[in-house]
């Protein structure tokens, strides 16, 4: 496989698209090839389960052959389906630009097949909700995936726009800093401008800030340093972001113990939930 490469993740989702667009644009941001993955998962149908303990002995080995057969065609149809779907995005991200693209069908958890690509993986893309999620639900595999990663994830949740800002929500953790190195060497971001923000006491925020400023200025990065005051760093953050027309965010993720995360809720998940522009989530 070429390494360093763009993947996307395709399911049929009405954020297909966009995932197809934004890739497109990172690979192209990047010099980066660009994979297209549809990962089948093989899920136990609850009608076999069902049937079969109901059954009487005579016919149960004759229907649970024909509930086999069902689920082989279910099987086929879904590949069918799924290479559909790839040469669609083939033909999309091509007309895009993009020169150097595969497309690849696996089966399996979506999960692991991504942590045995890590290694050659330069960006991941994925919409934040699958084809049987509803407007307003996170993707089932999208926390597990973004908590197993070491690698950025591009989670898109709108039709594809050109990014013309970025925001930089920086904290100072391990997670924030690997995003701001990223903004500051990645030719993704080169002559993009970084609203470089920070969500806390003033008292903090000016060292801080001029800390990642820093790196920002050696880089040659575009910056304006943001101090919000102290509160709901989510909804702080969804509110600069609509009032300055930010067309995409980068920032750490999932910086905190799963459990304080649960207790006390987890800045990322909130994030996810509430922001109308693409998020680039580092860990």
């Amino acid at each position: 496989m070429n390494n360093n490469y763009v993947l996307a993740c395709i399911d049929g989702a009405s954020l297909t698209t966009a995932v197809c667009d934004y890739a497109a644009w990172m690979s192209q941001r990047a010099g980066a090839p660009l994979k297209l993955l549809h990962n089948i998962e093989h899920r136990p149908q609850a009608a076999v389960a069902d049937l079969s303990g109901s059954i009487g002995l005579g016919s149960q080995e004759e229907l649970l052959e024909e509930l086999t057969r069902v689920e082989q065609q279910r099987n086929r149809l879904l590949m069918q389906k799924g290479k559909l779907m790839l040469e669609a995005a083939t033909q999309r991200v091509e007309q895009a630009g993009v020169t150097n693209v595969e497309a690849w069908q696996q089966h399996g958890s979506l999960q692991e097949s991504l942590v045995e690509l890590e290694t050659d993986i330069r960006v991941l893309v994925m919409g934040v909700r699958g084809e049987e999620h509803r407007e307003g639900q996170l993707g089932a595999h999208l926390e597990t995936v973004i908590r197993a990663l070491h690698k950025p994830v591009l989670v898109v949740n709108a039709a594809f726009a050109v990014p013309k800002k970025i925001m930089l929500a920086y904290d100072g953790q391990d997670a924030s800093r690997k995003a701001l190195d990223m903004v500051a060497s990645s030719p993704v971001f080169k002559d993009i401008p970084c609203h470089l923000v920070y969500v806390g006491d003033e008292s903090t925020a000016s060292s801080v800030l001029n800390e990642a400023a820093a790196v920002l200025q050696t880089a040659g990065v575009s910056h304006e340093l943001v101090n919000l005051p102290k509160g709901k760093s989510d909804e702080q953050l969804c509110h600069y972001q609509a009032e300055n027309d930010i067309d995409l965010t980068v920032m750490g993720a999932y910086s905190h113990h799963p459990l304080r995360d649960m207790l006390l809720g987890s800045l990322t998940a909130k994030m996810l939930h509430k922001t109308k522009r693409p998020l680039l989530l580092l860990r």
